[in-house]
């Protein structure tokens, strides 16, 4: 898909939602991926009752590293497949900084609305 098509798709789904939320619970950008990643085959409301408790204690890449494998898992084992999502992600951090990105450029379009 090249660029323009790309641009065009977004400008659609801008004009249909200018304002889009997401059910899941989350504070920063680092959490709303996490939440993200959790919440493939999952209820929000399952993965919000799950990190709802794993965000008190590890609300950081770094924090999440240290939790390791068995922690997480302890912390995530009400949602689906929680063996296979507590998984290390190689793109995890490149995800985060997309994400980020996103949000910056969407507090900046309704500062200037």
């Amino acid at each position: 898909m090249n660029p323009q098509r790309r641009r065009k798709i977004f400008e659609r789904l801008r004009s249909a939602n200018p304002h889009p939320t997401t059910e899941l619970a989350h504070r920063t950008p680092f959490e709303l991926l996490v939440s993200v990643v959790l919440s493939a085959q999952a209820t929000d409301k399952s993965v919000n009752l799950a990190t709802e408790k794993l965000y008190r204690v590890a609300n950081t890449p770094q924090a999440l590293l240290a939790l390791g494998m068995e922690g997480l898992i302890e912390h995530i084992r009400t949602i689906g497949l929680y063996r296979s999502k507590a998984k290390e992600d190689p793109d995890a951090e490149k995800k985060r900084v997309i994400i980020q990105a996103a949000i910056e450029r969407a507090r900046a379009r309704r500062q200037r609305a």
